[in-house]
């Protein structure tokens, strides 16, 4: 109880439930743009178990931290680099999210355009629910690498994790309704996923490239394309 009386802690929670809502932005256009392949009436169901079930294993991996670290021992060596458990986890969820991106990009440019009806029959709420189960793992590693090097409670880290995917569920259904509504934001949501996929195919390759770069060239992209929309709008008409 006295943890919470001390000013440190409340700061530490504050900046660490920022940095968990920006590190999770890429895990809630995921689960918009599969959630968006679904029925309207199952959309809603899959965001909320896709966010809860980020929530359960960023937990879990957050009471694991000791498992968490012997993630980084080598497990093996090719052509004289060693790829520890984690480097291969990062791998395999890149090359997952590549793959992801580029079939949904070419379901919006090539099969008959964003607004064809959803005709991928063999997609389900399992199949979707599965899918995000897997990307939650991979997220989730970035996420709570970073919580462990910025807070020293744990208590602290899970209290972070649970305001931040509160308010991703908050914000998840407004989300997804608007990059339905606007094909090209979710063109450019589909990007920042194939940067973010080969990010971290470079990082599991030992090639570490810092996150911000990533994010600052989002924010600017998603301005360019905000002012492109502004001019799409036109002027509005005076009432």
């Amino acid at each position: 109880m006295e943890l919470w009386l001390e000013p440190a802690t409340w700061i530490a929670l504050a900046t660490l439930t920022a940095v968990e809502i920006v590190l999770g932005i890429d895990n809630v256009v995921f689960i918009a743009i599969l959630a968006d392949r679904l029925p309207p009436e199952q959309r809603a169901r899959a965001r909320t178990i896709g966010l809860l079930a980020a929530m359960a294993t960023r937990i879990l991996l957050l009471l694991s931290i000791s498992w968490l670290v012997q993630l980084t021992n080598p497990l093996v060596e090719l052509f004289g680099h060693g790829f520890s458990g984690r480097d291969l986890i990062l791998i395999t969820g890149g090359l997952f999210l590549l793959s992801k991106a580029t079939l949904e990009l070419h379901h919006m440019t090539e099969d008959d355009g964003p607004h064809a009806p959803k005709s991928a029959q063999a997609i389900t709420l399992r199949g979707v629910v599965l899918q995000i189960l897997a990307l939650d793992v991979v997220f989730s590693l970035d996420s709570v690498i970073t919580a462990v090097g910025l807070a020293e409670h744990v208590i602290i880290m899970v209290a972070a994790v649970v305001i931040s995917v509160g308010v991703m569920l908050f914000s998840a259904k407004a989300i997804s309704e608007f990059l339905e509504r606007q094909p090209t934001f979710k063109t450019l949501a589909l990007s920042f996923l194939l940067m973010i996929g080969m990010l971290l195919v470079a990082d599991g390759f030992g090639l570490h490239v810092p996150k911000g770069y990533a994010y600052f060239a989002m924010a600017f992209s998603g301005f360019v394309e905000f002012m492109n929309y502004r001019l799409r709008r036109g002027p509005q008409p005076a009432e």
